[in-house]
């Protein structure tokens, strides 16, 4: 039998299939779920291998009677993309959230909740669409299961229902940068040479590829300076390659920074110190 748990339930046939997800019956609890922030209001910015952890925070109130065990009733927050009715791809918790009782009624209970959606690239995106808008959902589960066999007869029955959206939060491809000046060391007012590279992950192939087309700051940093100066812009070219030159003129570090795009997370490269004699 498939796990229950809220990733594991969103991410089967409602998922994959992109099936409707039913309407809520006149039987389901009334859950409100409010104040919902996903990875502090940040962009989440995903590579090819790294688990991303990604922490919610919301409000939830229930019914004081339901009682939450992450066996047979679940409740949390999951991300998708596309609608509710046509989810694209999804990310969910198999973890019960963490939650502290702020206040109670006759019949309710609201609750402070954070939980920690981990992301694994490798296992949850897998194409170019994956880095766009996504959509937190509050979600309630439950499950209604006769695993004896004993009578010839066995019955698991799940019960889906899903409320959004509740906010919304970018996920990004991850970028690589690199940066190489020379010669070194260099006369002063010669030219130096700087070279370097733009990638940024693909999630189908598991890699990095090059990220042409795109304007990046070639930037310096004086000895004993605390900041760095951009100097001018380079566009990136085939396969991502950078190249520019400048005139020695000071010791000091220069790095390329890339400010980022609506689906690539910005990037600086780890500067490249030129002794200028």
């Amino acid at each position: 039998m498939r796990k229950f748990a809220i990733g594991a339930v969103v991410s089967g046939a409602l998922a994959l299939s992109a099936l409707a997800v039913p309407a809520a019956s006149a039987t389901t609890p009334d859950f409100t779920f409010s104040k919902v922030v996903v990875n502090g209001g940040k962009p989440i910015v995903v590579g090819t291998t790294n688990v991303v952890n990604v922490p919610v925070t919301y409000t939830l109130t229930r019914p004081s009677d339901v009682v939450l065990d992450n066996k047979t009733k679940a409740a949390g927050i999951v991300l998708y993309r596309g609608s509710l009715s046509r989810i694209a791809n999804e990310l969910g918790n198999d973890e019960m959230p963490t939650c502290t009782t702020t206040a109670t009624t006759a019949t309710t209970v609201t609750e402070s909740c954070e939980e920690t959606i981990a992301l694994d690239p490798w296992a949850s995106l897998y194409e170019a669409a994956d880095a766009t808008t996504w959509h937190a959902a509050g979600y309630y589960g439950r499950l209604d299961a006769d695993e004896d066999d004993s009578d010839g007869h066995v019955s698991v029955n799940y019960a889906d229902d899903m409320w959004g959206p509740l906010a919304s939060v970018q996920i990004k491809r991850a970028a690589k940068l690199t940066v190489n000046a020379g010669p070194e060391p260099v006369t002063k007012g010669k030219t130096l040479t700087v070279t370097g590279s733009l990638t940024r992950a693909n999630w189908y192939s598991s890699e990095y590829a090059g990220y042409t087309g795109q304007p990046v700051a070639l930037q310096f940093k004086a000895k004993g300076a605390s900041a760095y100066t951009t100097v001018k812009t380079v566009t990136s070219g085939t396969s991502g390659a950078l190249k520019t030159t400048v005139k020695a003129s000071a010791d000091g570090t220069y790095r390329f920074s890339f400010a980022g795009t609506s689906t690539t997370g910005a990037k600086a490269a780890t500067g490249d110190y030129v002794d200028v004699k």
